[in-house]
């Protein structure tokens, strides 16, 4: 997807809510199991109740694997189905994928070409050659880790190496990678006073921020250090909109849910001026 869609609907929507679709189904409602694929109905229920209120989907790939070939299948039904129902939202592999050559080629084709996504996420710990395989697909988008929301991300991420952090080295190196301009970042929202200092290095990147709400991430705190001239924000909500409630009500309660973030994102919007 060309980000000016992108952008375009972040405007139209009054929205930088990207849904996580992280679906387990030790979580979805009980009722949900007797269905011949309780994964994508879990899902499409979801995106169909959703999909105004959002600009992007972000299914984590492991609540896929998990569940063998079955999850697979799953995972295709659904980005099959927004592909078809809603090609204006943005939709994210979050698979964390990251090797050398021919193999990051292959991961890249795997998600771009064969399910049809438009980004996926990538460690970025083993260098250029494992990176730019992604960003040589045209109009695909590669989401790196840069630092994370996680407690453990300060084993190494905030780590100096010859006076400068580890993620401002990734940030600062990537920016040397042949299609560049394909790069967006993951930045979580318990991070948010690093946001000044990251927007130096990428003014102009998108970035994916995980952690606002069940993590402990204040939304205003992000918008105010890392909003850019064109929103360059992609927020992520998982569990506190898909299960946000276990009864036949499921799919109005995780509306409920997404539009509260909707709201407050277009005050946000109002109050900087965008």
């Amino acid at each position: 997807m060309d980000l000016e869609k992108l952008i375009g609907q972040i405007h139209v929507k009054q929205s930088f809510l990207c849904i996580g679709l992280d679906t387990d189904l030790e979580k979805v409602p009980p009722h949900l199991l007797q269905e011949e694929d309780p994964i994508f109905a879990f899902n499409k229920a979801i995106i169909d109740a959703t999909h105004h209120l959002c600009v992007a989907y972000k299914p984590n790939t492991a609540f896929y694997e998990a569940y063998g070939l079955k999850g697979w299948k799953a995972l295709g039904k659904t980005i099959d189905y927004l592909n078809a129902n809603y090609p204006e939202v943005f939709t994210i592999a979050d698979a964390k994928r990251g090797d050398i050559g021919n193999t990051s080629t292959r991961y890249a084709k795997a998600f771009f070409e064969e399910f049809g996504f438009d980004s996926i996420t990538i460690a970025p710990y083993m260098g250029r050659d494992s990176v730019e395989p992604f960003l040589a697909f045209e109009n695909k988008h590669t989401i790196l880790l840069a630092l994370t929301s996680n407690e453990g991300a300060y084993d190494f991420q905030t780590q100096k190496v010859d006076g400068t952090a580890l993620y401002e080295k990734v940030l600062q190196t990537s920016l040397t990678y042949k299609n560049a301009h394909n790069l967006m970042y993951v930045v979580g929202a318990t991070k948010a006073s690093f946001l000044g200092d990251i927007r130096k290095i990428v003014p102009d990147s998108f970035l994916l921020v995980p952690g606002v709400g069940a993590q402990g991430g204040s939304l205003k705190e992000v918008c105010h250090y890392g909003m850019n001239q064109h929103i360059g924000l992609l927020i992520n909500s998982s569990r506190g909109i898909i299960y946000a409630s276990k009864n036949k009500d499921f799919a109005a309660m995780a509306a409920l849910k997404a539009k509260e973030l909707q709201q407050q994102m277009q005050e946000e919007l109002k109050l900087l001026g965008r």
